[in-house]
C-alpha cells in the first residue's frame, strides 16, 4: 500500500479497505457463528506504528513453547506522502511452478516413457478410493499414484485410453 501514497487521491483507498474489513468481519462471524458487531468488539484493538495509531482486527493464537502468532488486518495510513519511496522493483512472490507444470512440460509419460508432444492428466477424486483394502488387484497405474502420493498422472494418450478403457497391461506399445 506503499505506493498508493504518493496519489494525490489516496484518501480514496479507504473505501476500499473498509469493503475488505467487512467482509473479513463477515467471514469470521460466519466462521464462528456470531454477528459482525461481535466480532469487531472482541478483535478490534489499537496499534501504534510510526504513523500513528490504528483501529485493527487483530487475532493472536498463544502456543505453548512458542511465539505467539499474531494475523491483523489495517495499521496502514491511507493519505497523500509526497516523500513515500516507491520500490520499482518488488520482490517476486511467485517464481516457482507447480510440480504438475514441471511434470507436464517434461513431454514424457510417467508410465511408459516415451516422449510425446501432447501428454494428458489421468486424475482421480480420491488416491483413497485406489489404496482400499478390499481391491484385489491394482494396476501399475494405481501403485505409481499411490507411491507419487499425487492424484495427478502425465500419460500420453494410448496409455490414458488404456487407463479409462481398463485394459491397461503395464507395458504401453503407443
Amino acid at each position: 500500500m506503499k505506493c498508493y501514497t504518493q496519489v494525490y487521491n489516496a484518501y480514496r483507498m479507504c473505501a476500499v479497505k473498509r469493503v475488505m474489513e467487512v467482509s473479513l468481519a463477515k467471514t469470521l462471524a460466519c466462521k464462528h457463528k456470531s454477528t459482525v458487531n461481535k466480532i469487531f468488539k472482541g478483535y478490534k484493538v489499537t496499534v501504534e506504528t510510526r504513523d500513528g495509531v490504528y483501529g485493527v482486527l487483530q487475532v493472536k493464537v498463544e502456543c505453548e513453547g512458542k511465539r505467539a502468532l499474531v494475523a491483523q488486518f489495517g495499521g496502514i495510513r491511507m493519505g497523500f506522502d509526497k516523500d513515500a519511496d516507491i520500490d520499482d522493483d518488488p520482490k517476486q512472490v511467485f517464481h516457482t511452478r507447480s510440480q504438475l507444470i514441471d511434470r507436464l512440460m517434461c513431454n514424457t509419460c510417467e508410465l511408459c516413457g516415451v516422449e510425446e508432444v501432447a501428454v494428458e492428466v489421468h486424475y482421480v477424486c480420491k488416491l483413497k478410493g485406489l489404496s482400499k483394502s478390499g481391491r484385489c488387484h491394482r494396476s501399475e497405474w494405481m501403485k505409481r499414484m499411490i507411491a507419487m502420493r499425487c492424484k495427478t498422472l502425465a500419460v500420453c494418450a494410448g496409455c490414458h485410453y488404456k487407463i479409462h478403457s481398463g485394459v491397461y497391461d503395464r507395458v504401453c506399445v503407443c
